[in-house]
């Protein structure tokens, strides 16, 4: 599979860093489709392991599952036609350092009810993306869109010492 994510419509945003921060980030925008959120999961995962965390470790894997849950919820939940989701992806320092990770779409009026209020599905064959990234992250919520309609789900996932990378 070969993707052209440096066309005209679509730059790529490379690593920059946060002035108010110092820490690195990634920010990109992906189409709304499943192959937009696998495209995100992955450029996840190779920015997680150019920053120091390598393929196979406990975070990187945390990190990639979490950011791959957000931003497939994105795709099913939040798509509106001919509008893009946003990737943020960046170390924080905070009381410990952590990974976080923002999405964010274009559709306002489908929230996740928030950490703490979410129902298991039963049988259902879907609907443990937001389960999976409560049991996983170290907090998660979301927000209303700063500017125009949406909103943004976030995570964190706190990283452990150096020892158990």
């Amino acid at each position: 599979m070969t993707s052209n994510i440096d066309s005209p419509r679509r730059p790529a945003q490379p690593v920059r860093e946060l002035p108010h921060l110092g820490t690195p980030a990634f920010a990109m925008r992906f189409t709304s489709t499943p192959r937009g959120a696998r495209l995100a999961r992955r450029l996840a995962g190779v920015r997680l392991d150019a920053w120091g965390l390598p393929y196979g470790t406990e975070t990187h894997e945390a990190v990639v599952l979490i950011t791959g849950e957000l931003t497939v919820n994105a795709v099913r939940h939040g798509h509106v036609a001919g509008r893009d989701f946003h990737l943020l992806l960046r170390l924080v320092e905070r009381p410990v350092p952590a990974a976080r990770i923002e999405v964010t779409d274009t559709r306002g009026e489908r929230v996740p009810p928030g950490p703490g209020k979410l129902l298991a599905p039963g049988l259902a064959d879907d609907g443990r993306g937001l389960l999976l990234v409560e049991g996983i992250a170290s907090r998660w919520g979301w927000y209303p869109r700063a500017q125009g309609p949406g909103k943004t789900v976030w995570a964190e996932y706190e990283i452990p010492g150096p020892a158990t990378l």
